[in-house]
């Protein structure tokens, strides 16, 4: 039988809901609803389903709404770093055109540059091919996708960079890990064919020693070397290293990649100045930090620093010293960031004022011009040339100038050639062409290299070259890189903080100016929070460092750290410290410190008196270079203590140096090895293995630049 029961609107039915049914709120349960009201509900079971959903779903968005606005309503303290996924790439077609990847490993992204510089001009020459640029980094997520993906390349170039002690850059350490681990893979890249760049200083001693191994062992695996590796050497003019190297590769590129038709005279190539599109903006809001501010949950590394305030400044020598040494102390607490002893921080400083006016005087334009800087064109399409830097985040003309122009360096000849585009007085212009030409290599050597010129030098001698902001900060001023210093602090006695020790670079350069050093300068200059609210801070972060104590305290170190390089041993000093009181038992331990003078740049004095006292050090052995009638050096002394430095090696002693590389650690490294062959009675070769097999093994381990 039909129902005759009456029919209910939705909105009936709400109010039924509402009016009829209420919770009991102390057990949950309904109390009895009128039998009109249960009737209609089962006759209308359909619609209740219907409007219960509808209710749901309604709080649900005003619940949500509400979150949102609260959320929106709060002061944006902290901006987190981007998580940067890696990019999943498509599988690539063949489309019958030859492959060729060209891989950079940089520090400070001269290889990146001319990793890029060889692709572009490649481009232009091989139509035919398809040329591919990738960081080290990027090409794999772990060692058994290296290797897999390496055995498909047929064409590679490797643009290496060696910084440090021979060490590889931070983006290329995976891949000359996995590498040099894999020496017993047999010929199986036989059937590639390759080229290394390196880049280097011929003054340490390690001079381009990542370029060098990786075309060793890519030639012992079987790899077909297209021309000889490329020794750069960044102490002269790199570019000009680059340049010769390039122009073998061609001839060859020719061989690989050029069809018989094809082999014609290549059409001359001249590459691109490289310029950002700028934006000018009307309002500027610099209220938002390009670098993410201090949270507990951020990973730091180089392209997200922490902001962190300077809490503690204190100058280390006598006010009789003509010279001077900055230690500061970085607040990290709350921040997340965490460091190990002997690790190094990376500072991203600020340019002085005066730096910053004079590039503004130069540039003829106003401090307050606030603009952007983009990579593409508005509709999306990438500008020419992929050699641009990451775009940095609008801001004025003075910020940019301040935080991200390098204005004090030696200008490169890509520089040069940028400036001769927009100089007005032809002279200066043909002037400028001709230093950055092969023709002009000695001059550009005497007038840049060894008279030390600034870019801000060169462009007020140059001064009708006004070049426009997207040229000036792609082609002209490099990016302004951080600084690494070794900390000299342990977490173990401050956690919350990161200590540096600094000496200030202030000297007179050969025309007359007096360099001053930008981040040694910026930290003498830095105002702690212990004397102002409104104080100094920079972004910082930490670098990993394998310049480790031994794991077992008791086994004996030998410390050798004149000037700064005293910085990770009060590090050591301060760990050994905890270990000591916290029970543990210490092997001995001697530091051999030095300086100029006992009176004026003897730093951390007391500190080190206390660690003695303490039995921190077994003993300290002090060479003071200007106090008597002879010079004394740290090497001097450890010759003095041949018999002990060596009866310590022989009971598995660890050995650690730290300062300038250039001179003290090579002076250090041949009176060590002349400890060990005249302690040991070894002749040289095997002296050279037993110093080799040191390093080898880790007891041999050195913090130098």
């Amino acid at each position: 039988m039909e129902s005759t029961s009456e029919k209910f609107s939705p909105f009936d039915l709400m109010s039924a809901i509402l009016k009829g049914v209420r919770l009991d709120n102390s057990n949950g349960s309904a109390e009895a609803a009128p039998p009109a009201l249960v009737a209609m509900l089962l006759e209308n079971k359909d619609l209740v389903m219907l409007v219960s959903t509808s209710v749901a779903v309604l709080v649900g968005c005003l619940v949500f709404l509400m979150w949102r606005r609260a959320g929106s309503a709060k002061k944006k303290a902290v901006e987190l770093p981007k998580l940067v996924l890696p990019k999943a790439e498509p599988e690539e077609v063949d489309d019958g055109k030859k492959k060729v990847t060209i891989f950079y490993g940089t520090q400070t992204g001269t290889a990146e540059g001319f990793a890029k510089a060889l692709a572009e001009e490649a481009k232009a020459r091989y139509q035919q091919a398809k040329f591919k640029v990738i960081d080290l980094d990027d090409y794999a997520a772990d060692d058994e996708e290296y290797e897999e993906k390496m055995k498909k390349e047929n064409l590679v170039f490797f643009f290496l960079a060696t910084y440090g002690d021979g060490e590889p850059t931070d983006n290329a350490a995976r891949f000359y890990k996995w590498f040099i681990e894999g020496k017993e893979r047999g010929d199986w890249l036989k059937n590639l064919q390759y080229g290394v760049f390196g880049l280097g200083n011929r003054q340490y001693e390690h001079f381009n020693k990542i370029a060098i191994e990786v075309d060793n062992i890519v030639t012992e695996q079987g790899g077909q070397r297209l021309v000889p590796v490329g020794l750069g050497d960044d102490d002269q003019c790199i570019e000009d290293d680059f340049t010769a190297w390039r122009e073998l590769v061609w001839p060859e590129l020719d061989k690989v990649l050029l069809d018989g038709d094809d082999a014609t005279v290549a059409t001359p190539y001249t590459a691109a100045v490289l310029e950002y599109r700028v934006k000018f903006l009307d309002q500027s809001d610099e209220s938002v930090s390009d670098y993410s501010s201090a949270n507990g949950n951020a990973v730091y590394d180089a392209l997200h620093p922490c902001r962190a305030n300077v809490a503690v400044k204190k100058e280390l020598h006598s006010p009789a010293s003509d010279r001077s040494c900055t230690h500061l102390e970085f607040d990290i607490s709350g921040t997340g960031l965490a460091y190990e002893t002997g690790d190094h921080v990376g500072v991203y400083c600020e340019n002085l004022i005066e730096t910053v006016e004079e590039a503004e005087r130069l540039l003829d334009l106003s401090p307050q011009t606030y603009f952007s800087v983009h990579t593409d064109e508005e509709d999306g399409t990438p500008l020419s040339g992929s050699g641009l830097p990451p775009p940095f985040p609008p801001c004025t003309l003075r910020t940019a100038l301040t935080r991200y122009a390098d204005l004090l360096s030696a200008p490169k000849k890509s520089a040069l050639l940028a400036l001769a585009v927009y100089a007005s007085d032809p002279s200066e212009a043909d002037r400028l062409k001709h230093l950055a030409s092969p023709a002009g290599k000695e001059e550009y050597a005497e007038y840049v290299v060894a008279s030390q010129r600034s870019l801000l030098e060169v462009m007020n001698e140059f001064s009708s070259a006004k070049p426009p902001l997207g040229v000036f900060f792609a082609a002209v001023a490099p990016r302004l890189q951080p600084r690494f210093y070794s900390i000299s602090s342990s977490p173990k006695i401050a956690g919350e903080r990161i200590h540096v020790t600094c000496a200030l670079v202030h000297e007179k350069t050969p025309t007359g100016r007096v360099h001053k050093g930008v981040c040694s300068t910026w930290m003498k200059n830095a105002v702690p929070s212990e004397e102002s609210l409104d104080c100094s801070s920079a972004p910082i972060f930490v670098r990993t460092s394998n310049f480790r104590l031994p794991s077992d305290p008791k086994t004996p170190i030998i410390m050798i750290g004149p000037g700064t390089g005293l910085a990770p041993f009060r590090g050591f000093l301060q760990e050994r410290l905890a270990i000591k009181e916290s029970g543990a038992e210490l092997g001995p331990a001697i530091l051999f410190f030095g300086c100029r003078n006992s009176k004026m740049d003897f730093i951390y004095q007391d500190e080190l008196s206390n660690f003695v006292e303490a039995g921190v050090i077994s003993e300290l052995d002090l060479a003071f270079s200007r106090d008597g009638p002879t010079k004394e050096y740290v090497q001097h002394k450890m010759a003095q203590k041949a018999a002990y430095v060596w009866n310590m090696i022989s009971e598995g002693g660890y050995v650690y140096v730290c300062g300038d590389a250039k001179g003290m650690a090579r002076d250090v490294h041949r009176t060590l090895h002349s400890i060990v062959q005249e302690q040991g009675s070894l002749d040289n070769s095997k002296t050279e293995s037993f110093v080799k097999n040191l390093q080898m093994n880790g007891r041999y381990l050195r913090d130098v630049w």
